[in-house]
């Protein structure tokens, strides 16, 4: 972890330690949670986790933690990235979160929704206007 910091230098956060740490486990904590009743639901629905295969998708989840994201798992990748920025405490660091948002939306998540439209139709588009992508 410190070898991280190092590599990310300057720019630091104007927060202690302490605090930093506290939040950072507070937001790690919530995107462990996030993830963990995303994959429950899928699991739930006997659906498939992969996001390689998501033509192989055999239900279209939209309850539980789903009825507020489209993406918790991914939501609960961003915010344990979220948590790994604040406890360096470095701005560099802070750059990767756009990066990752950007990335996940154009190379993970439009093929999943692309997959999820053919595979579920209007049902989807209902979902899809209902439920926000990712908060």
């Amino acid at each position: 972890m410190f070898a991280l910091r190092e590599a990310l230098p300057g720019h630091d956060l104007p927060m202690s330690w302490s605090l930093a740490r506290g939040v950072a486990s507070g937001l790690a904590g919530l995107g462990i949670v996030l993830a963990v009743l995303g994959v429950r639901e899928f699991r739930r629905a006997m659906t498939t986790v992969d996001p390689r295969f998501p033509a192989k998708a055999s239900a279209l989840v939209s309850g539980g933690v789903y009825r507020y994201s489209r993406n918790p798992m991914y939501l609960g990748m961003l915010l344990c990235l979220t948590a790994l920025f604040v406890h360096l405490r470095s701005l560099p660091a802070g750059l990767l979160l756009p990066c990752f948002v950007l990335y996940m939306n154009h190379y993970q998540i439009a093929p999943e929704e692309r997959a999820m439209r053919e595979r579920f139709g209007e049902v989807y588009a209902e979902y899809r206007a209902r439920v926000r992508r990712w908060i």
